[in-house]
């Protein structure tokens, strides 16, 4: 479950690399609506579940910081 907060290694390529500001749904290409319905996807293989669940619910915190702002 850790290893996927690796997915926010996307931030790196972003300029800046950190806003506050900004809503890293939909900006980012491991925050990006594909990588989401991926996400999705890839619950529905018991082999990849817990990774999908690590990963739904790192979108699911992302989501909330969006509404926050």
């Amino acid at each position: 479950m850790l290893a996927t907060l690796l997915v926010d290694l996307d931030h790196l390529i972003a300029n800046p690399i950190f806003d506050p500001t900004r809503c890293s749904i939909g900006f980012h290409p491991l925050h990006s609506y594909y990588a989401i319905v991926a996400y999705l996807v890839l619950f529905f293989i018991p082999k990849f579940r817990i990774i999908a669940i690590g990963l739904l619910l790192h979108i699911a915190t992302d989501c909330i910081d969006c509404l926050l702002m």
